[in-house]
């Protein structure tokens, strides 16, 4: 391999390392202090970040930069390649998460300072980042559904992060229900592009993958990217997502992880050029989402649900510029809409107390704003509105209903057959007649 390969091999598998390491070291009942594992987060990230400076100096004179490792394994005509790319796509997503995840190391080690999960965030820190890195890096569709679940994964664990209470632990199963629902998306779609093209390849999938395949394909993946994106109909889950600190919350649903299902349509944007009826699905999707977005978010109680519905109006407009073929447009949209919402949701704890400060100083209420749309509406209407946002469109309740109680019935017939079909332990009786013993009244002492 040449220099350029080496480092993006590098800017990869860092974070992995780093969380084999320490996690193998914490079962061995070995615990670093806070600093060491700041002070090793931060010169992992800022490696990564130089890594990612030099690959952007790379591709400016060169179209990609490629990695092949082989193959994990194959059978048949079926292979699974390790091809990692850096190209113009993936570069700013591979930027975004570096920086990102060294801020939000930085912002934590003194947000969590103290706190008997330190050790446990930044493992699942470095863990999410390799997820990210490894999805956004990914040559084929296969490495990137690798990278996929590891982010999935790894969200659920962080929405539980406070453990000690029921909520978090509730919130995050249903979060992981909704996942699992819309990942099997992406997993049927990667078997239909194997089956019909030979290879889910960026580069080799899509030329023979055309017609009404094409918008089978498009389809499958615009399940899995709205579940991952938080789209209608699947928003439900979003507010109980915010039950995790708020670190993760800037960095999962401000920044990477909500940005991972349009980077999952940018990827496939040749498929969308093909299928107008998919296309035209994902600019109606995401002009729902952003609408959604806007008028629940308005009517939120807290600060971090607030902010996670405005990444949701901004996200449904990134949806809105994919399914125009606005590829670049989006691209940008998602790098600025990605580091502000992070910023919104670290300062948002220090912002309320400004507003309290602001609040006492004025002494009185501040003005509402945006009234002016509010007003040219019936007051009937604006009620109707209001009560329908405070329930956040029902979406919470029809996800309740359909799919989570479906998986939950699911999952009890199986742990049913599982236990009907395993053999009950048998009790091993010595061979001949058993010996009976008959007490008499001498023998029971009466």
């Amino acid at each position: 391999m040449n220099p350029f390969q080496d480092i993006l091999v590098f800017v990869v598998v860092a974070p992995g390392v780093i969380f084999g390491l320490f996690a193998l070291l914490w079962l061995l009942d070995w615990v670093p202090s806070e600093r060491l594992m700041s002070s090793i987060t931060g010169v992992t990230f800022s490696a990564c970040t130089a890594g990612v400076a030099v690959l952007i100096w790379k591709i400016g004179s060169a179209s990609n930069v490629s990695v092949s490792l082989g193959s994990w394994f194959a059978v048949g005509n079926y292979h699974f390649p390790l091809l990692l790319m850096a190209d113009r796509l993936s570069i700013p997503f591979l930027a975004l998460a570096t920086v990102l995840s060294g801020l939000i190391g930085q912002f934590s080690a003194t947000y969590l300072h103290r706190e008997s999960g330190f050790l446990r965030f930044f493992l699942l820190l470095h863990l999410f980042a390799f997820g990210s890195l490894l999805a956004f890096a990914a040559g084929s569709f296969d490495l990137l559904a690798a990278g996929w679940e590891i982010v999935g994964i790894t969200s659920v664990l962080l929405i539980g992060f406070f453990h000690q209470r029921r909520a978090p632990v509730e919130n995050g199963l249903y979060v992981f229900g909704i996942y699992r629902a819309c990942d099997i998306g992406l997993l049927v779609g990667i078997f239909a592009m194997h089956h019909w093209a030979g290879t889910a390849s960026f580069s080799g999938g899509f030329p023979t993958v055309t017609g009404a395949r094409a918008v089978i394909v498009c389809l499958l993946l615009l399940l899995a990217a709205s579940g991952k994106a938080a789209q209608v109909p699947f928003s439900g889950w979003l507010p109980r997502a915010m039950e995790g600190p708020t670190p993760s919350s800037a960095i999962f649903y401000g920044a990477i992880s909500i940005h991972a299902g349009a980077y999952l349509l940018l990827r496939a944007q040749p498929l969308l050029a093909q299928s107008r009826l998919a296309s035209i699905l994902v600019v109606l999707i995401g002009a729902t989402t952003a609408v959604h977005g806007t008028i629940v978010g308005r009517a939120s109680a807290d600060a971090k649900t607030s902010l996670a519905y405005a990444t949701l109006t901004q996200v449904g407009i990134v949806f809105i510029e994919i399914g125009l073929g606005w590829r670049w447009l989006a691209l940008a949209h998602i790098l600025g809409n990605a580091t502000i919402r992070t910023m919104q949701y670290l300062r948002a704890p220090s912002m309320l107390h400004d507003y309290h400060q602001m609040h006492s100083a004025v002494g009185e209420e501040f003005s509402a704003t945006g009234t002016q749309i509010e007003e040219m509406l019936p007051a009937r209407v604006q009620l109707w509105l209001y009560r329908w946002a405070l329930d956040r469109g029902h979406l919470d309740t029809i996800l309740e209903r359909w799919v989570i109680a479906p998986l939950l019935q699911v999952s009890a017939y199986l742990s049913r057959s599982e236990r009907t079909r395993t053999p009950s332990p048998t009790t091993v009786r010595p061979e001949g007649p058993v010996p009976v013993s008959v007490a008499g009244p001498a023998q029971r002492g009466d």
